[in-house]
């Protein structure tokens, strides 16, 4: 059982640095497009919120790997 949470542990770490690396990019993407004057206004908000959407899984990830710490051991608060 212990092995299977460190092989999940790890999974979810690769995860996350996968979806932090497309929220970086689309960071630089969205910094770029702001920076010229001729950027779709449609397509820059499709962008912001795939990155708000990335970043939400981000978190829900880190979530999974790393369980709410005001619990104590047997599950309750």
């Amino acid at each position: 059982m212990r092995e299977h949470r460190e092989v999940k542990g790890e999974v979810l770490r690769d995860r996350i640095l996968q979806l932090e690396s497309e929220h970086d990019d689309l960071d630089r993407l969205i910094e770029r497009m702001c920076g010229t004057s001729d950027y779709d206004d449609l397509e820059l908000q499709k962008l912001k919120r795939r990155k708000l959407k990335l970043k939400d899984n981000i978190i829900l990830l880190q979530l999974q790997l790393e369980p709410d710490s005001t619990k104590t051991s047997n599950g309750h608060a």
